[in-house]
């Protein structure tokens, strides 16, 4: 069976990535997308949201303005200064992450000596790493527990505390701003939330029972009620709608503002200042990888095509250097000492690695066994691009937008 996968003739993005569409030019829609910005008034977003804001200050200055969900990184440090910079009085939440990085500590130091009140919470980590583990295991995401908590515990506590509004980052949609934009009807509701902190196929429901884990052990897991949230008018926007949001941009203007960059290329990345804050991470990053033949390298490499930053090339290059390497280091952290944190052993990790690899995707033996070279890699299934005598040098022909075969008959 002969299996043809298309990239991106403009990004080096391919259409393995979940909801994205290439159309019949060969471009993807996330740089349709982005084309679309030349067309949007900013000014007129920029007034837009401070009518919001003025919506929702506290004119007592008795309570806070909003609520900000902050990890310590360079996104949410450009939220919380651009806030400061319009006059609100934010409460920063940060909902602990799985295992937090010493870099990750000192840039959340950081964050609250820009000046603002912080409230951080801690879901159980002896019942957190069993669900890191059963989250591995089941639906492939070591992350899915920091994924969850994200979401609901800063609207947890913007519900306790009766704080209307949360300031969201990146709308990774990138078509509204949120709720907070609607004239009516415009709470938060349970499925709007789920939308955005989606479960990816495993409800909070699903692991009563497991591992010994109960409700009780959960309630920062789960959502307020629709009742709840109407009864504040909690709601949400997402500053990257009002904004032109540029990831390179905050982290400039965070570094700035005391924000500390790790002093290399983060692992399986192109930058230093993304994903400081999760040892975790570079497994979470790897098995995108193994499901869709793309990891964070390719994420950053498209960005930073379409800003007009890097040609797709020397992007190109780029990821076939960074991208979807083994994890057995991240920012410094060996996989042996993450995976002991969730009582899984390494030949425990590298099975279910492989049970989540999508093997049409990658170089297998003649008896379908995955081939890896001696450090652990995987090697994608070759590009034979019709246009190109070294196939590996271009994922898809820039002149004719023939897509690019990944496989054989007896892949």
């Amino acid at each position: 069976m002969t299996i043809y996968m298309r990239y991106c003739r403009r990004c080096v993005m391919p259409e393995t990535k979940p909801d994205l569409f290439i159309d019949e030019e060969g471009i993807c829609s996330a740089c349709r997308s982005f084309e679309r910005r030349r067309d949007i008034d900013w000014n007129a977003r920029s007034d837009e949201l401070l009518c919001i804001l003025e919506r929702y200050r506290s004119k007592s200055g008795s309570n806070y303005d909003c609520v900000i969900p902050v990890s310590g990184g360079k996104d949410s440090h450009f939220q919380t200064l651009r806030m400061l910079e319009l006059g609100m009085n934010p409460l920063c939440v940060t909902a602990t992450t799985d295992k937090l990085s010493n870099i990750g500590r000192r840039n959340i130091e950081n964050l609250k000596n820009l000046g603002v009140d912080y409230i951080e919470a801690t879901a159980n980590p002896v019942i957190r790493r069993k669900i890191n583990r059963l989250a591995l295991t089941q639906i492939g995401d070591i992350s899915w527990p920091e994924h969850v908590t994200i979401f609901t515990i800063p609207v947890r506590i913007a519900v306790q505390c009766n704080i209307p509004l949360i300031i969201w980052g990146e709308n990774s949609q990138n078509e509204y701003g949120g709720p907070a934009g609607a004239a009516e009807n415009n709470t938060l509701t349970r499925r709007w939330l789920e939308e955005f902190g989606g479960l990816l196929g495993l409800r909070v429901s699903d692991l009563i029972g497991q591992a010994g884990i109960e409700p009780k052990h959960l309630i920062q897991y789960a959502y307020p009620s629709d009742e709840d949230l109407k009864r504040v008018g909690v709601t949400g926007l997402f500053l990257g709608y009002y904004v032109p949001w540029d990831g390179h941009q905050n982290a400039l203007l965070a570094q700035a503002h005391g924000f500390e960059t790790y002093h290399k290329t983060v692992e399986g990345s192109l930058v230093n200042y993304e994903n400081l804050d999760n040892c975790q991470m570079g497994i979470h990053d790897y098995f995108k990888f193994l499901k869709y033949a793309f990891g964070r390298a390719t994420d950053w490499a498209s960005l930073h095509i379409r800003r007009g930053r890097l040609s797709r090339q020397d992007a190109i290059r780029l990821v076939e250097i960074h991208d979807g390497k083994f994890p057995w280091v991240y920012l410094g952290c060996p996989l042996e000492e993450i995976l002991k944190d969730i009582d899984m052993t390494l030949e425990e990790f590298i099975k279910v690695c492989d049970r989540f690899t999508n093997k049409k995707l990658f170089v297998c033996d003649s008896r379908g066994k995955l081939v890896k070279d001696k450090d652990g890699n995987l090697t994608k299934i070759n590009y034979d691009n019709v246009d190109s005598p070294t196939p590996a040098a271009d994922f898809s022909s820039s002149r004719t937008g023939h897509p690019a075969k990944i496989g054989s008959d007896n892949a």
